[in-house]
């Protein structure tokens, strides 16, 4: 005797009718359309960035929105390193973004770690105030920032460049999350066998964020290859401009009248470069590290 049951219909089943189905393949279609849209969107500002790099000036004065270059041209790239201080900047902004990512990195963990596991009188209004810290705009804090280091005696020079972002409220608040997620029972077999605090973070914990550590050494070289407030107080001796004061300078108009567009615009290119080339190669370790804190949560 047979004894029929209802079953539910197994998830392969359910997704080749889908498939099937002329309203998801119609709605899936648009869906497509709409994402392949604001793509070409965001993504047409940056081709025409890269054409206006290949053309000549007359050209690019002319047609400034045709992303073809007509003719071909390399006399931009050609003037951004005989006419500028280019490599300059480029060597420059080397110095401080390696330097303070690498800082960010190390202070930012460091931090996180003592807030997310050590107990100490004044813990919680110490995170209170890193959260307010990030909440207050940016530009708030550059006039208090030029008289610092005007009193420190670090105006307009490299320490006035690095030592203010050695660290930030977001990367402490990253990693604190993130070790908040970590068991506390791995860090008392540690204790166990006699690591002190620092040996267990170090050698425990600290491997165990690793995707919280490329999301902030992302994040870190990102942000302080492009910062430009910072410098604009900091600096003013042309000898220490980093790649984004040096563009501002292009932009204004330092070397002469006419609009230059090859010249600024593949100078700008340039200092897109190392950036693009750092998330491609760490996209998906950004992404692993995102989905994983999503899990933890």
């Amino acid at each position: 005797m047979t004894v029929l049951t209802d079953r539910p219909p197994a998830p392969a089943a359910t997704a080749r009718r889908a498939d099937r189905d002329p309203r998801a393949l119609v709605n899936r279609f648009l869906g497509y359309a709409v994402l392949i849209f604001f793509g070409l969107v965001f993504l047409y500002p940056f081709v025409i960035q890269i054409g206006n790099s290949f053309k000549t000036e007359p050209d690019a004065a002319a047609n400034p929105l045709s992303p073809v270059p007509d003719p071909l041209s390399l006399a931009g790239f050609e003037r951004i390193f005989a006419g500028t201080s280019f490599p300059l900047w480029l060597g420059n902004s080397l110095l401080v973004t390696v330097l303070v990512t690498l800082a960010r990195v190390f202070f930012d963990s460091l931090a996180g770690y003592a807030l997310a596991r050590l107990r100490f009188r004044g813990r919680a209004g110490l995170f209170a105030a890193i959260i307010a810290v990030m909440a207050v705009p940016g530009v708030v804090l550059l006039i208090p920032k030029f008289l610092v280091l005007n009193q420190l005696g670090l105006y307009d020079s490299y320490a006035g460049l690095v030592v203010p972002l050695l660290a930030d409220a977001a990367g402490v608040f990253i990693m604190k999350q993130f070790f908040e997620s970590i068991p506390v029972s791995v860090e008392e077999a540690a204790r166990i066998d006699g690591a002190g605090t620092f040996r267990t973070f170090w050698s425990v914990v600290l491997p165990m964020a690793k995707p919280a550590l490329i999301t902030l050494t992302i994040l870190s070289f990102q942000s302080s290859w492009n910062e430009f407030p910072h410098s604009l107080v900091a600096v003013q001796d042309p000898s220490l401009f980093t790649l984004p004061r040096g563009l501002a300078d292009l932009v204004s108009g330092s070397l002469g009248k006419g609009t230059q567009y090859p010249l600024k615009l593949g100078a700008a290119l340039l200092a897109t470069i190392p950036v693009a080339v750092l998330f491609v190669i760490f996209q998906r370790y950004f992404v692993r590290g995102a989905n994983e804190g999503a899990d933890k949560g």
